[in-house]
């Protein structure tokens, strides 16, 4: 069966609290789970819409390691903090994080998988957020736009660095 061309991540919701995205990459699941948590690398993509910026990536990706993203757009900003609660390279991470805009939002538990998918990867994040009115607020922010974004250059990167 063929690969559906589209790429573009697809975001549902499950029960009262949870938020599913997944998207596909056209590169195997270690250099996407590499992508992910060396902070070189997150610069290089993970940074919203056009004309944001990372300047600061703190990733210790070891259980117990800190977080810290911060970007901005030159004249604005905002940043999250986490903790890395597991690590199974090339497969798996569970982390909290707790978004400072400015004050911090309640703690948002994300498990995200990479999956072989033929010769990509099915990239799967699970967020658990604490009640169903912190998630109705994520997702007032049209955070699967900034995702996509994201992901987006993401692709592009990991085509360019075969």
């Amino acid at each position: 069966m063929a690969q559906s061309s589209t790429t573009r991540l697809d975001l549902t919701t499950e029960g009262e609290t949870g938020v599913i995205v997944t998207r596909r990459f056209a590169a195997p699941p270690e250099r996407v789970y590499r992508a992910h948590v060396e902070p070189a690398l997150l610069q290089r993509w993970c940074t919203g819409p056009d004309g944001w910026t990372m300047p600061v990536c703190i990733s210790e990706p070891h259980p117990g390691g800190r977080i810290r993203f911060e970007w901005s757009d030159g004249t604005a900003g905002f940043f999250l903090t986490g903790e890395y609660l597991e690590i199974d390279p090339g497969r798996r991470i569970v982390h909290v994080e707790r978004m400072h805009l400015p004050d911090p939002t309640p703690d948002n538990r994300v498990t995200t998988t990479f999956t072989p998918d033929g010769t990509g990867t099915l990239l799967r994040l699970v967020m658990q957020l604490p009640n169903a009115e912190a998630r109705a607020a994520m997702l007032a922010t049209g955070m699967d736009e900034g995702m996509e974004a994201s992901y987006a250059r993401l692709e592009a990167h990991l085509a360019g660095a075969a």
